[in-house]
């Protein structure tokens, strides 16, 4: 028989295919980042549950303004399981979120 699915994350690459996104959620955008024209790019890693969820979200690369929105904004975003050995398993990616002032 195939062995057990892994209780903890697997990291995507290699043969662990990136999952992909069904449900996106903008971040707000702050207003104390915007009054102080604060940009720039978050790098999160978040954690994909078996069920496509985001269970865990940790920054990486901070904007200090920023972090809460996109964390908030990330932890609402839906991928399509990822699955190994026909079984899905939970995920560790990273991700970005941009923020731009208009």
């Amino acid at each position: 028989p195939p062995p057990p699915p892994p209780a903890e994350p697997v990291r995507v690459g290699g043969n662990v295919q990136a999952p992909q996104k069904t449900r996106n959620v903008d971040p707000t955008y702050p207003q104390v980042a915007q009054a102080a024209r604060v940009s720039g790019v978050v790098i999160l890693e978040a954690v994909i549950g078996p069920d496509g969820r985001v269970t865990d979200v940790k920054v990486l690369r901070s904007v200090p303004l920023l972090d809460d929105a996109a964390i908030v904004a990330v932890r609402q975003w839906e991928y399509t399981p990822t699955m190994l050995n026909g079984s899905p398993v939970p995920v560790i990616m990273t991700v970005t979120v941009n923020f731009q002032l208009r």
